[in-house]
């Protein structure tokens, strides 16, 4: 909505001389015109940009009439052409006005008032919208008022709406937009960023390097001058080497150096106060702000390090390291502690071997020179060295090294008693083991290094473990006083160590040590021993009852195996018996040679060889416990107590006991069961493998035992009284005893009425329906008379013995 000026006439301001107009066709333009009557503002005017803006409060406000639409002629379609629109002007209000307040700011009107009565009001951020209460206007004049100052940095613009409606609430204008600029004023100083500015620039720069950036900035209308800032310098300190070291860029706020001549060594820092002015530096009119800007010159390596002195001087005592010699001091102007300050120092001649270094002391910076490897008074008494000081950062470009950076180093070295030195340390020497005492083994001489002084050396022994050694005070010479053996247990890989002491009458004493070490080769003096010495076998030949022995020998390759195992030809049931077959060099088995022996506990000889020159024998004894076994091949208690003669009562007995514990008849210590090796070999013929399985089944049930009704009793039953006391077996039992012990559980189970046989029949075990085995109740061991046992000789060839001792007839 505009307001329209038809003719350009008809439209009436304020009467006051000035006024602002608007260019709405493109950018904005303010401009005061002076008038002298009536203005007119078209939309097509543009005006140049003001030098300053005043307020307008002083004269009469204008009047702002409603717009309407004005038709000239008609076209031949019937159409009314309508006449250009003319721009209302915006209403203008300077910030930070004193008032009074309400102040008219327009007043609003329509044509139409003088025919109905009109109401007017406005709308719009400012108004009745937040921040409301800002405008108000009168409902029946059409006056406009501004309540209260404005703050342009807070709202710089308002846009408005005026409405005219009737009494009854009806619109009879069309709503104007209403445009309020607030007017700047330069009521802000530029403001700094920061108070302190911190920037930095190499020592020795070029004019026109850059140091750092200041910036202030307006919260007054940039586009203005009252928000255009300018900077300047307004003073340097210290002024060295001139006031004006430096500038600045008006406008960026960048400074840079103006002036060469910047050294750190003179002037460290520079402390610079800069200006910030708005108006555009205006200093009559503009407001003003300072800020410091502190400006640190970086160091550069312009300054070479210099010695203090031209030559240093020192002494040392010989053999010692680690030792400082003397203090080089150095002057550096640069930065301290940085890589233009620190020093490095290099021997650049006068130690060709090597023995002296610099380390520089990072807190004073001073080279301490050092021992690193022993120096010899006898070789050399003196050293000049020559040392160079650099830093650690390279010079600057154009700077050179000063002659100061060089220097001399005088070193003493000190004569020091010096212990006796053996040459050869450790010495090592080869003998046979088992020399006799008083042998003369070598002579462990030492050497005094200090060849100036004459001086007496003599010996003493530091260690000899075994005190197999003696050495002579005077000269070294190492005697024995005791066999030399390889086996001894202070004999590691056949080296024997000894350490004897020798010492110088010196003062003061200084003494050395010296290692001996006896390499002792071995002779065959050591005789092999069987291993294991005890095992155990079953009383019947199998292919797993075997026994693996080999043998231990103190000695050394070539004096122990391959070893040679024999039995000896006495007593002669040894070889009758028992036999050995060679596994390895170093292995061998013993078993039985013939098929049963009776169970028992047998000390079998062995005759042990090993393979020296002369070769070294030694028999030795191997108990072997011969029992009866299991199917698993274990030695079965069981089996052993009866194959010593229990009766069956005890048997009974023992079997009952057994099944939970089988105590062997030898100390648990001593059981030798796991020396038992199994090794699948076939052994035996034939006939060893012709076993009737079907004779060792086992009942499917025992029910007809567990459910057998009260009263029914059978002949093998156990009768239910108390148990009589047996003898209990000593827990470590000697073999002595045990036929003692056999014959003690005898005579108690003979008068035991709980121990079987209850009656005349004795069940061991049920084998079973449908066995294949024959009854034995046939057989009666208390029958007399004449029996015919020729039948045995065709049961085979395992009752062959016994065919032959009840089957000879009469021939005996």
């Amino acid at each position: 909505m505009a307001l329209l000026v038809p003719s350009c006439h008809t439209w009436i301001l304020v009467k006051h001389p000035l006024a602002l107009c608007l260019n709405t066709m493109g950018e904005h333009h303010f401009s005061v015109c002076r008038v002298s009557k009536t203005t007119y503002c078209n939309a097509n005017q543009s005006f140049p940009k003001p030098k300053q803006q005043v307020e307008v409060w002083d004269s009469p406000p204008r009047v702002i009439k409603f717009l309407r639409k004005h038709q000239r002629g008609s076209s031949a379609n019937g159409l009314r052409r309508q006449k250009r629109d003319w721009v209302i002007p915006p209403i203008n209000v300077p910030e930070n006005s004193r008032g009074p307040f309400p102040h008219m700011l327009v007043r609003i009107r329509s044509d139409q008032d003088k025919d109905v009565g009109i109401r007017y009001s406005i709308t719009g951020a400012g108004a009745d919208q937040p921040p409301s209460g800002i405008y108000n206007i009168d409902p029946i004049s059409g006056n406009m008022f501004v309540t209260q100052p404005l703050d342009r940095e807070e709202r710089a613009s308002f846009h408005l709406r005026a409405h005219a409606v009737d009494m009854n609430g009806n619109q009879v204008e069309n709503p104007i937009d209403l445009y309020i600029y607030v007017i700047d004023m330069n009521d802000n100083r530029p403001e700094f960023q920061n108070q302190v500015y911190n920037g930095s620039v190499a020592e020795g720069s070029k004019p026109g390097s850059s140091v750092m950036q200041v910036t202030a900035t307006d919260s007054d209308d940039s586009t203005t001058a009252n928000g255009m800032v300018r900077y300047r310098i307004l003073s340097q300190s210290p002024h060295s080497p001139i006031p004006n070291m430096f500038t600045i860029n008006s406008e960026t706020g960048d400074i840079v150096t103006v002036a060469a001549g910047l050294d750190r060594e003179k002037v460290s820092q520079y402390t610079i106060i800069v200006q910030a002015t708005d108006m555009e530096g205006n200093l009559n009119f503009g407001l003003s702000n300072t800020a410091t800007a502190l400006i640190s010159i970086t160091d550069i390596n312009d300054n070479p390090p210099e010695l203090t002195v031209r030559t240093f001087s020192g002494e040392v005592p010989e053999n010692k390291v680690n030792v400082v010699v003397t203090n080089l001091t150095v002057v550096d102007r640069d930065q301290p502690h940085s890589p233009n300050w620190n020093a490095v120092y290099r021997i650049v001649s006068g130690d060709p071997s090597g023995h002296f270094t610099i380390r520089t002391n990072p807190i004073t910076n001073e080279g301490m020179v050092t021992v690193v490897k022993p120096v010899d008074f006898e070789m050399n008494r003196a050293f000049m060295l020559t040392v160079v000081v650099s830093n650690q950062a390279h010079l600057a470009s154009g700077i050179q090294s000063s002659l100061q950076s060089t220097a001399g180093v005088t070193i003493s070295v000190q004569d020091v008693n010096e212990p006796p030195v053996f040459p050869v340390n450790p010495k090592m020497i080869r003998f046979e083991e088992g020399v006799p005492a008083g042998t003369t083994l070598t002579v462990f001489a030492a050497q005094d290094p200090d060849h100036f002084i004459h001086q007496t050396v003599r010996y003493s022994k530091l260690s000899d473990p075994a005190n197999w050694l003696k050495i002579n005070r005077t000269n070294g010479q190492i005697t024995t006083m005791a066999l030399l053996d390889r086996e001894s247990i202070y004999v590691k890989n056949n080296v024997y160590e000894a350490t004897f002491l020798a010492f110088d009458n010196g003062s003061p004493q200084a003494s050395g040590t010296g290692t001996l070490q006896i390499y002792l080769i071995d002779v065959n003096d050591n005789a092999p021993v069987l291993i294991p010495r005890e095992a155990q076998v079953c009383e019947r030949a199998r292919p797993n009852s075997r026994i693996n022995i080999t043998a231990s020998d103190a000695d050394a390759d070539p004096n122990i195996g391959p070893f040679v195992f024999e039995l000896p030809s006495f007593p002669a049931s040894v070889r009758r018996n028992w036999t050995i077959s060679r596994l390895s060099g170093d292995y061998a088995q013993l078993r039985l040679r013939i098929p049963y022996l009776e169970a028992s506990v047998y000390e079998i000889p062995i005759i042990v060889s090993d393979s020296g020159n002369p070769p070294l024998s030694n028999r030795s004894v191997i108990r072997v416990k011969v029992c009866p076994c299991d199917d698993n091949g274990d030695c079965s208690a069981t089996g052993a107590v009866a194959a010593a003669g229990l009766g069956t009562g005890l048997l009974f007995f023992r079997r009952e006991k057994e099944r939970q514990a089988k105590p062997l008849l030898i100390d648990p210590e001593d059981d030798v069961r796991d020396n038992i090796l199994k090794y699948d070999e076939e052994g035996g013929g034939e006939e060893d493998q012709d076993y009737d399985l079907s004779q060792l089944q086992q009942p499917e049930s025992l029910d007809h035992i567990i459910n057998k009704p009260t009263g029914v009793r059978r002949v093998d039953e156990r009768p239910v009284i108390a148990e009589s006391q047996y003898p209990v077996r000593p827990s470590l039992p000697h073999p002595g005893d045990i036929g003692d012990f056999i014959n003690d559980g005898l005579r108690a189970a003979d008068n035991d009425p709980t121990a079987p046989p209850y009656d005349s029949l004795l069940v061991f075990d049920y084998e079973g329906s449908g066995s294949t085995a024959g009854s034995v109740s046939s057989l009666n061991s208390t029958s007399s008379g004449d029996q015919d046992y020729d039948y045995l000789n065709d049961w085979g060839p395992r009752f062959k013995k016994l065919a032959d001792l009840y089957g000879g007839g009469d021939d005996d």
